[in-house]
């Protein structure tokens, strides 16, 4: 048996396809393109591909349509802030005097939603907010809460459009959002992303007062002036209110962080009501050298949650039978990185809540049940 080389054999196929193709009759068309001018088949091609093109633009356009429907929602709620600082802060050099902010409903009036960044360094009557159709007001009243860095304003019109809030305790990261806002000073600008992540804490923030943190990231572009602006869903829902960018440069690298519309409108409601914010207290003291050492010495396979060194008497955790050298691996559902996330996890908690707690002791799960209270302290501990 003789084998054919493979450069031999596919010459001879070849052959046989171009003889058979030869001895077959033409059919009317391919002798129809034979004998078209120079050209004509390049442009029919040219026609069918800008068809295909338009049907595909088409049903692009009913998803762009949903966007289009949100921003015509949102953006009459979007305003910009012009916060000039008061004599004490001028010259230096962290007062930031521009940012945005949204209308929201709370208590049945008409505020005006932003970030303590933007407003912390001037007064009412330096405050100007330029809404959508072309009005500029003063707000009546701030409050603002460093800790969490969430301001609120009133504005005497009652005739203001309030955007719709959201429930930002059921976004799912790689939801589609939209951040509405005034970056380098341009009003009513749209840009479009996703929910990165969740639960992001432990960022150095300005001067380092935002020490209660529970960040949704998107990669949606926020710049300088989109601070106090909102997160939008594609329900034209504000899901967040944007704070922080991760950046080199100073400008958009794709990680922004918003706090999550429910953490602000509990702190608004509270500044409202009593001028000031109850956060969450736990009564325990907690271990800041807790280790991988410390950790598989109670019995941990690896390091994870936050160790209880002292319990407060007559304290929440008291009350719940925490004890010293629990270990508290869950908090409501979410797991628990260190001591400081925590922290932050019970300060954002809303006062009277009956939170479920996974806790390691005697080398064992289990769960207890904690009813988070307010100290006079707020240390969120």
């Amino acid at each position: 048996m003789h084998f054919v080389p493979h450069s031999l054999r596919y010459v001879l196929c070849s052959l046989v396809v171009l003889v058979m193709v030869e001895s077959a009759p033409l059919a009317q068309g391919q002798l129809a393109a034979l004998e078209a001018p120079p050209g004509v088949n390049a442009d029919s091609e040219r026609e069918q591909a800008y068809d295909q093109l338009a049907r595909d633009v088409a049903a692009l356009d009913r998803e762009l349509g949903i966007i289009k429907r949100v921003v015509k929602l949102v953006t009459p709620s979007v305003v910009h802030i012009e916060a000039s600082p008061v004599r004490e802060a001028r010259g230096r050099s962290d007062v930031q005097e521009a940012g945005s902010g949204v209308v929201v409903t709370l208590n049945g009036k008409p505020y005006v939603l932003t970030n303590r960044h933007v407003i912390k360094n001037s007064s009412e009557a330096l405050i100007n907010v330029h809404f959508a159709d072309g009005t500029n007001l003063h707000p009546n009243r701030i409050w603002s809460d460093s800790q969490t860095d969430v301001a609120v304003m009133r504005i005497a019109d009652p005739n203001l459009v309030a955007a719709r809030m959201g429930n930002s305790d059921t976004i799912d990261i790689g939801e589609q959002v939209l951040a509405v806002g005034s970056p380098f000073g341009l009003s009513q600008s749209v840009t479009r992303g996703i929910i990165s992540a969740k639960g992001r804490y432990n960022l150095d923030l300005g001067d380092g007062d935002v020490r209660l943190q529970n960040f949704l990231q998107t990669d949606a572009a926020i710049n300088p002036g989109n601070s106090g602006g909102p997160l939008i869903n594609l329900r034209g829902e504000v899901v967040g209110i944007n704070t922080a960018i991760a950046s080199n440069s100073g400008g958009n690298e794709g990680i922004g962080f918003s706090i999550p519309i429910n953490v602000v409108t509990r702190i608004a409601k509270d500044l409202i009501t009593n001028g000031q914010v109850k956060h969450g207290f736990l009564g325990v003291t907690l271990d800041s050298l807790f280790d991988e050492r410390r950790a598989q010495a109670l019995g941990l396979t690896v390091l994870s949650g936050t160790r209880i060194k002292a319990v407060e008497p007559n304290s929440p955790a008291d009350l719940a039978r925490l004890k010293e050298n629990d270990v508290i691996l869950l908090y409501n559902g979410v797991r628990v990185e260190d001591m400081d996330h925590l922290i932050s996890l019970v300060g954002l908690t809303e006062i009277g809540r009956e939170v479920p707690l996974i806790v390691f002791r005697d080398r064992q799960a289990m769960k207890i049940d904690v009813k988070i209270a307010t100290h006079k302290k707020s240390n969120g501990k």
